[in-house]
């Protein structure tokens, strides 16, 4: 971060302080995507890490910025920021009652280059999941950003993935693999009340949203499309 040896004063503690501070944000980023498979991380949970023992405002602010840098220089990863989408059902209604603070989110991605990212850090035993992720949100793209859930179990049937498996050879418990694209926040869901009754859709979520994630699934559409037109 710019001048931060010299910003950081105005806060009135130690260098040591400081760095002890951002070196927790830092072990907590790590750790807990590990743990949580790539969850993101609530802005709250890591102000909290702050606030505990210091009180200074603007404080929280600075750590995190000085974290995202220290990630980024000495990690190779970039701590990027999203920001919470809510369902298009309820986004007019509760727009305003969703404080920024509350809404922000981090996820670490990899600033490697593509193909050294593949060749020395993806971990073979689970590239599978990204190639399901990559394909059920395709589907979901596909449909305008959003599909009854009927509809989306009618497409990985097809795909042979059935919502009752429990123990397919690779995913395992197919319903838990969907899940879990909603507890990472590639997908949401939502239960909407209309005349024939409750229809659950599965619509986008902001990490699906997010620019760079945006692009590489429109980018994987297209690859299928051309190779389906050659065939």
């Amino acid at each position: 971060m710019s001048n931060a040896a010299e910003d950081f004063s105005q806060f009135g503690i130690s260098k040591e302080e400081k760095d002890k501070l951002v070196g927790e944000v830092i072990r907590y980023m790590l750790f807990k995507t590990h743990q949580n498979s790539g969850c993101p991380i609530k802005r709250e949970e890591l102000t909290q890490l702050v606030t505990k023992n210091y009180h200074q405002r603007n404080l929280p602010t600075f750590v995190i910025n000085e974290a995202k840098d220290k990630l980024s220089s000495i990690f190779g990863y970039e701590m990027r920021e999203l920001q919470r989408a809510l369902p298009s059902s309820k986004a007019q209604t509760r727009s305003s009652q969703q404080s920024v603070a509350e809404s922000k989110s981090y996820v670490l991605t990899s600033l490697l280059p593509t193909n050294v990212y593949e060749k020395y850090v993806v971990d073979v035993n689970t590239a599978h999941l990204s190639g399901f992720t990559f394909v059920i949100i395709s589907v979901v793209h596909l449909a305008g950003g959003k599909i009854p859930e009927e509809s989306l179990w009618s497409q990985m049937r097809r795909m042979g993935l059935g919502e009752n498996e429990a123990s397919h050879p690779v995913l395992g418990n197919v319903k838990q693999a969907l899940e879990l694209l909603v507890q990472q926040r590639y997908l949401q869901k939502d239960k909407v009340n209309g005349p024939e009754g409750n229809t659950v859709y599965y619509e986008l979520a902001e990490r699906a949203l997010d620019g760079p994630m945006n692009e590489r699934v429109k980018e994987y559409i297209s690859q299928v499309m051309f190779w389906e037109s050659k065939l």
